[in-house]
């Protein structure tokens, strides 16, 4: 039995740096050290240690408005045959229309976000992964509209 790390501590400021990049992850050190009223060597502290202890994984771009409105997304769920669920995460991982993969608990093992140009990639998306080796049975949710995104 693998014991877990107790997750690190972070103090608001820390809280209010991290919202802050998930904001704009391209903020300049000094603009957030203005922002957190801190000087920029704790800036540069602060992101290097939540970097180290995984905090921080990366920085990514975030999709604009003009762009995201012309792609349909939709979550698929997915439920596997007994003791495949391994081997069709790993297919998954190789269509490129797939934004994340998640196993989750319940009816079905894996939930992936999918994005594709119209309804008829959108079909044959779904056709795909319904036709992989392993999956019993797949549900989709076209996702209308975003209400929140971080």
């Amino acid at each position: 039995m693998t014991t877990r790390k107790p997750a690190p501590e972070l103090d608001p400021t820390d809280r209010k740096l991290m919202a802050s990049l998930r904001e704009n992850s391209r903020l300049p050190v000094s603009q957030l050290a203005t922002m957190l009223d801190i000087p920029r060597t704790q800036v540069y502290a602060r992101l290097e240690r939540l970097e180290a202890e995984g905090i921080i994984d990366g920085y990514t771009v975030r999709l604009g408005q003009a762009y995201s409105k012309s792609r349909l997304r939709a979550h698929v769920m997915i439920k596997t045959l007994p003791r495949l669920c391994q081997e069709v995460e790993i297919r998954l991982a190789e269509i490129s229309e797939i934004a994340a993969i998640y196993a989750i608990s319940g009816e079905y093992d894996i939930i992936v976000l999918v994005e594709a140009a119209d309804s008829i990639e959108m079909n044959e998306l779904i056709n795909r992964i319904g036709l992989l080796d392993g999956v019993e049975r797949t549900t989709t949710s076209i996702i209308l509209a975003a209400k929140l995104e971080r």
